[in-house]
């Protein structure tokens, strides 16, 4: 296809307006994650926590490896002067001494409850929109890349640095996926870093930052490869896996993180969609000389 006008440059992007919107999207669906506590309304919170019981009820099998699960996430403080501690939130129990899942979880506070669900691989897509996306992208076409990606999403609260690390080489491996296409002649350098992977894709996409695209896919392509490179960066330079002194600054605040792997997971999908509208996989065409029929198949025609 040649792509040089701007009129072909627009019909081109008539068939990838769902890449193009996950990109150009990208900054509203922020605003909704770093909003959402505010946000989160009293409908959703009774179906997230119907979701959240049913499923550790599932995962832990019985109500006692059920209540030491819910005991990880609560917290409590002696504070001077006071009768009671502070608690963030209050374990109910039946006359029994088992633990009342139902009234415990509606104890806890939606941000909490947000937490909890992503730990338990429950969709949240109202509050961190691409991901669940993403998800199912990759689950349908990068299995391996897929299990990197949710290891991530469940280290962003304990451990962001290393869920940032891990987002980085998800998609690092899916650009290294798309480049062993054979219809792409770019060479498939196995050490190539996100940057060069991301800097390889876009002039095979055509988005290469160069005078001989306009000034706004050139703009869009750009904000991406610069955006990769800070994600490399912040990789190599702000996380444990290069190894860090007692002095060096380490990522250790997980709404950056919810924010990064945001970013990975729309920068992802762009990348993604893109691929598949400009290379379609391709059906072979059926041999009809291989087909079982014989000269005295008897058929009337």
């Amino acid at each position: 296809m040649n792509l040089e006008s701007l009129s072909e440059w627009r019909g081109f992007f008539c068939g990838i307006n769902k890449g193009r919107d996950y990109l150009f999207n990208f900054v509203s669906s922020i605003i909704k994650n770093i909003k959402m506590k505010e946000e989160i309304s009293p409908k959703y919170l009774m179906k997230l926590i119907t979701e959240i019981e049913k499923l550790i009820r599932v995962e832990f099998e019985n109500i006692r490896n059920a209540e030491y699960y819910i005991n990880k996430w609560h917290k409590s403080e002696w504070h001077e002067g006071e009768e009671h501690p502070w608690q963030n939130f209050n374990i109910e129990h039946w006359s029994g001494g088992e633990i009342n899942l139902t009234r415990t979880l509606h104890n806890i506070d939606g941000e909490l409850l947000l937490k909890i669900a992503i730990d338990l691989g429950i969709e949240t897509p109202d509050f961190i929109p691409s991901i669940p996306q993403f998800k199912n992208e990759l689950k349908e076409n990068y299995k391996t890349v897929f299990e990197t990606f949710n290891k991530a999403i469940k280290q962003i609260e304990e451990h962001p640095d290393l869920a940032i690390g891990l987002a980085n080489s998800t998609l690092e491996s899916i650009i290294k996926e798309i480049l062993k296409d054979d219809r792409i002649k770019i060479p498939n350098d196995k050490n190539m870093t996100l940057y060069k992977l991301t800097e390889a894709v876009l002039k095979e996409f055509k988005l290469f930052p160069s005078n001989g695209i306009p000034e706004e896919i050139r703009n869009i392509g750009s904000s991406m490869l610069n955006m990769n490179q800070n994600i490399e960066n912040l990789r190599s330079n702000k996380t444990f896996s290069h190894g860090k002194t007692s002095e060096d600054y380490v990522i250790n605040d997980s709404m950056y993180a919810y924010f990064i792997i945001n970013s990975i997971a729309t920068i992802g999908l762009f990348i993604n969609s893109f691929y598949k509208a400009k290379y379609p996989i391709e059906t072979p065409i059926p041999d009809f000389e291989d087909l079982p029929f014989s000269e005295n198949d008897n058929l009337p025609f």
